[in-house]
């Protein structure tokens, strides 16, 4: 059914045809307005907390059995003189491949199987720069069959406190056909070591 211009919403909720027609400053405002009257966005004193009691606790370096080194590069600052956040991401990556390799046997040219990245996240706490040395913490959360789940910590060298937390969850696919396929032994081995 086509829509007409005519149309007129005459509920006082925001239906998706009256927002179209509103301007977006408005249609935004409006739903703002509608979201905090609803029930479902109202405070409640008793499901209230502070954010010191919701926020998760920041992993320690003795709860990372693997480290890596890893120097900060130049180019890794960006105009504001810190490291620029879709670098922490190549760290994360850095320091998960350099474990497979070295302690996992993963064969990156001819495995016949590899990981891809299925999702990641990042919590940064402090900026980084360079020419500071990384000390970036890896672990194991989740083991499964054909996928893993870790988590990372990038602590600038010495220091007790991350700068950064995140995870990372490879997916192991044959190579033939990007399917998903157990993980090889010798990476499994390694994966169960970094168990955190």
């Amino acid at each position: 059914m086509p829509m007409h211009s005519s149309l007129r919403c005459t509920s006082r909720s925001a239906s998706p045809l009256a927002l179209r027609r509103l301007p977006a400053r408005r249609a935004r405002r409006r739903v703002a307005r509608l979201l905090v009257s609803s029930r479902a966005f109202a405070p409640n004193k008793r499901t209230m907390t502070s954010a010191a009691e919701t926020a998760p606790s920041l992993p320690r370096r003795t709860d990372f059995p693997h480290f890596l080194a890893i120097p900060t590069r130049w180019m890794d600052n960006d105009v504001y003189g810190h490291v620029n956040n879709v670098v922490y991401y190549s760290y994360f990556d850095t320091v998960i491949n350099e474990c497979l390799i070295r302690e996992g046997g993963l064969d990156i040219h001819d495995g016949t199987a590899i990981g891809y990245c299925a999702e990641s996240q990042c919590r940064y706490l402090a900026p980084l720069a360079f020419p500071e040395i990384i000390d970036a913490g890896l672990r194991v959360l989740h083991l499964g069959k054909s996928s893993v789940r870790y988590e990372i910590a990038l602590f600038p060298q010495g220091d007790a406190t991350p700068a950064a937390v995140g995870w990372f969850v490879h997916v192991f696919v044959a190579r033939a056909d990007d399917r998903p396929t157990p993980i090889p032994p010798g990476i499994r081995a390694c994966l169960e070591r970094l168990r955190g």
